[in-house]
Parts: structure tokens; C-alpha cells; sequence
């Protein structure tokens, strides 16, 4: 197939490129630099151009926290960008899959949230993404919408590495303890949109890890992990901590589990725990960083 990647340079679009490489497809890689997704005529002659079979819509605004004060820019990226992209896919009958995020709940619920619940979004990043959300609801006739959470990988910034550089920078670390979630390899995620993507098994899925953990329980996982796979020792203390205790400029969802349904019912195989996905990415980092 010829599947056309938004995204590419980011945390998530390189490993989806590098899966769709090594599975034989054709992978036309888009970044910024390439293709301006806030221009509607830009991406209807990028999409005619090109004639992609597939997108992989992963161009985001992701900056939690300045979203709250770039409003407009959010709103740019992930609902106009999406628009013109799914506009453009969809004239040439593409089918399009759009990455979206746990922040479109709004986290108070005591249970992990099925595709078709309603969503709520506290953030100006959520709402953003829900608007891109009920785009490609609207305009595509072909589409995948993915709802992923906690997610980290080889490329870019993330909590995982963030955490393994402040454990040598520092004595202590106060982590939060009353928000849980299920963290997200990109290469495990990579992997289910490549199986997705070939099918005709449209609509809303939840795609994560399996299994649950608190960021403080994540963070403690990272180090036993680490020291056990690279014989470093990571000195520093982890303290559990409430979320008010940590007050950042948006709000996060307490609660950010996903029941996975659509994939079960769908006959998809659930992605592997992510403890498993956790030694994995570690391995390959320490790899990399000899």
C-alpha cells in the first residue's frame, strides 16, 4: 500500500514509518517542513499529488500546557489541519486514521472508558483533539480513530526519559499517585495501526498497553528496570505526590485507563502489558546510548 505519514519526524510518526518500511509499503513521510496541514489548498495538492491508498494522520499540537494560552493554535492544528487533511484524503478515497489521546474523557470516571462513552474534555488540548475527533467523523467515509495515552518512545521527548535523566540529576523526585493510566510504547503502537490500517474495520479504537499504573508506580518501573538492564544506579528518592501537590497549567485526567473492546471484538490481538513494552524500549535505549 501507499500510505501517506503526517507526523513523521514526531515521537510517534517515525517508528510508524519505520514499520511501514520494513513491512514493504510504500510510506510517503510528511513533517511541517513538507506540508503546512493549516493550509487547505497546501494539502489538497500534497493528497492529489501524491495519491496515498492510507493516512496516518500523527501531525499534533501536543503541548498540554501552552495549549491552555495558544488556544488558536491548538485549535489550527488539531481541528482545521485535521479537517483539511480528511477533506483531501477523502476526495480521493483515502482512508484515514487519526491518532487521539485520553484527554478527550475527562477522567472522573471510576471505570476504564469504552470507545463509544461520552467524552468531556477538560483541556484546551483535549478539546482540540475531539474537535479533530468529530471531523473525521463528519468527512470521512473510510476512517480509524485511535485513542492512545502515557505514550513514549526511542524519538523525542517523554516521561520515561525525562525520568532517567532527572534520576542522575537528582536526590528526589515527587511523582503523582492519584492519576492512573496505561503507558504506550510507540513501536507496540506502530504496530497495531500497520495491522489496523489494512483492514476495513472502521471506527473508534482504544490502543494502549495493557495493564494499569499511577505515574509514580511508572516511575518506580522505570528505575528497577533500568538499573536492572543497564547495572546503572539511579540515586534518587521517588515520592509519591497528589496532583495538587503538583499543580501544572492544564488539567489531567485522573483516571486515563481505556477499556480495549474494539480491538477484542474486532478481532485484533490487545497490545502486550506494558511492563513488557517498557523492557523493550529500555534495552534499545541503553543500545543506542552506548
Amino acid at each position: 500500500m501507499k500510505v501517506l505519514v503526517t507526523g513523521a519526524s514526531g515521537q510517534l510518526g517515525r517508528d510508524v514509518v519505520a514499520h511501514l518500511k520494513r513491512s514493504g509499503h510504500e510510506v510517503i513521510a510528511s513533517d511541517r517542513d513538507a506540508l503546512d496541514i493549516t493550509d487547505p489548498a497546501a494539502c489538497q495538492s500534497f493528497i492529489q499529488q501524491f495519491q496515498p491508498e492510507v493516512v496516518i494522520h500523527c501531525a499534533a499540537y501536543t503541548a498540554v500546557d501552552r495549549a491552555e494560552t495558544e488556544v488558536e493554535s491548538a485549535y489550527a492544528v488539531n481541528a482545521a489541519g485535521t479537517r483539511n487533511m480528511v477533506v483531501a484524503s477523502e476526495q480521493i478515497g483515502a482512508k484515514f486514521c487519526y491518532i487521539s489521546t485520553d484527554y478527550v474523557f475527562d477522567g472522573n470516571s471510576e471505570l476504564p472508558y469504552h470507545e463509544y462513552d461520552n467524552t468531556n474534555p477538560q483541556s484546551i488540548y483535549g478539546k482540540s483533539k475531539r474537535a479533530g475527533e468529530v471531523l473525521v467523523q463528519s468527512l470521512s467515509s473510510a476512517y480509524f480513530i485511535v485513542r492512545t495515552s502515557w505514550v513514549y518512545g526511542l524519538h523525542g521527548h517523554n516521561f520515561v526519559k525525562t525520568m532517567l535523566r532527572l534520576g542522575q540529576e537528582r536526590d528526589e523526585i515527587k511523582v503523582v499517585h492519584d492519576q492512573k493510566g496505561s503507558p504506550t510504547y510507540t513501536s507496540d503502537l506502530a504496530e497495531f495501526l500497520l495491522e489496523l490500517i489494512q483492514t476495513e474495520q472502521y471506527g473508534i479504537y482504544h490502543a494502549s498497553n495493557s495493564g494499569t499504573c499511577t505515574w509514580y508506580e511508572f516511575a518506580k518501573a522505570i528505575f528497577m528496570e533500568a538499573e536492572t538492564i543497564s547495572g546503572q544506579h539511579y540515586s534518587a528518592r521517588v515520592h509519591a505526590c497528589t496532583t495538587e501537590e503538583y499543580p501544572l497549567p492544564a488539567p489531567r485526567p485522573r483516571n486515563s485507563v481505556m477499556e480495549h473492546l474494539a480491538i477484542r471484538s474486532n478481532g485484533f490481538k490487545d497490545m502486550r502489558p506494558w511492563h513488557e513494552g517498557l523492557k523493550e524500549f529500555l534495552s534499545l535505549y541503553f543500545q543506542s546510548n552506548k
